[in-house]
């Protein structure tokens, strides 16, 4: 069976609740390696009244064993998920491991941690000095963000046909899609430039990139109102954002506990749920897994399973 590292995630959130519960599950179809220490783990089953599961396999990250504060943002908690995170980075890149599966971390714990990144892609793109590229999505829609933990005012500004065109074809080159639908930025992707002429960037990048495939890949630009509609949805499988919420709203909204993350571009294969820390339920009651099941799954299939067109 196929090895994966499991990095905990933020220790005040729900992630190390869902690693314990869900260990007798996914041990069934690979090996998991949970970047954590025992001792700490034993704390989190003390506070949730669980037994621990004697037959886990642990790789410790560097550093001391924090408090368990439930849903407090603390710097402790952000240092100790981001060593847990680097920890199983090193198990891939040295082959210990087939891929990693992370559980969500708190971008504000790892701020005051002292953490430069703002999160896991980012750390990504640090550590392999490449731009790491944010899929999510589940077998019915997979949504692929051209820019991600950006604030929305700087996100037009990285619209170049230049910029655009090269992560067209990185996207290609690491998922063979048969086709896919790339929106636009601006309502009614700009309605020929009275609302804005990014749109135009967009085409050119579009029609560029697949000139340099030699095929039609890429479809678009559309109106991001009308992107998901569910004649779009049952014709296409991958979709195209410009930026991070008008692309991930419609995607959380139909498949929130199916989806995953995925990065791409990088020289291992990670994947994590997409849902956060959940403090409000955390260590209150037991959250729903089927992001992480999904997420283990692909860790160990390595397979994006493509939706045929109809």
């Amino acid at each position: 069976m196929k090895k994966i590292a499991v990095s905990i995630g933020d220790i005040n959130g729900i992630g190390p609740q869902i690693a314990l519960t869900e260990h007798h599950h996914i041990k069934q179809f690979c090996q998991p390696i949970y970047c954590a220490h025992p001792q700490l783990l034993q704390k989190v089953c003390k506070k949730l009244d669980i037994p621990l599961p004697k037959d886990m396999e642990f790789a410790p990250p560097d550093g001391d064993i924090p408090e368990i504060s439930p849903s407090a943002i603390t710097p402790q908690s952000g240092r100790y998920s981001y060593e847990s995170f680097m920890r199983a980075c090193q198990l891939a890149d040295t082959r210990e491991v087939e891929s990693i599966c992370t559980l969500p971390i708190h971008k504000k714990a790892w701020q005051l941690a002292g953490v430069q990144e703002v999160g896991h892609t980012e750390a990504l793109s640090k550590r392999y000095q490449t731009h790491a590229m944010m899929m999510l999505g589940c077998k019915e829609m997979f949504v692929a963000l051209f820019s991600d933990h950006i604030p929305l005012k700087a996100v037009s500004q990285t619209i170049t046909q230049e910029a655009l065109q090269a992560f067209l074809k990185q996207l290609y080159g690491c998922v063979q899609m048969e086709q896919a639908l790339v929106l636009g930025l601006n309502p009614h992707c700009g309605d020929g430039g009275v609302m804005g002429d990014e749109d135009t960037s967009i085409q050119a990048a579009i029609f560029k990139a697949n000139a340099a495939l030699k095929k039609e890949v890429f479809i678009g630009p559309i109106s991001p109102d009308t992107a998901f509609s569910p004649q779009n949805r049952q014709k296409y499988q991958f979709f195209i954002s410009m930026y991070h919420d008008v692309g991930l709203a419609p995607l959380k909204a139909l498949y929130f506990y199916e989806s995953i993350n995925v990065t791409l571009n990088i020289p291992i294969l990670r994947t994590s749920v997409d849902h956060g820390v959940a403090y409000d339920i955390a260590y209150k009651t037991k959250p729903n897994t089927q992001s992480y099941l999904n997420a283990i799954d692909l860790a160990r299939s390595g397979r994006i399973h493509e939706k045929k067109s109809t």
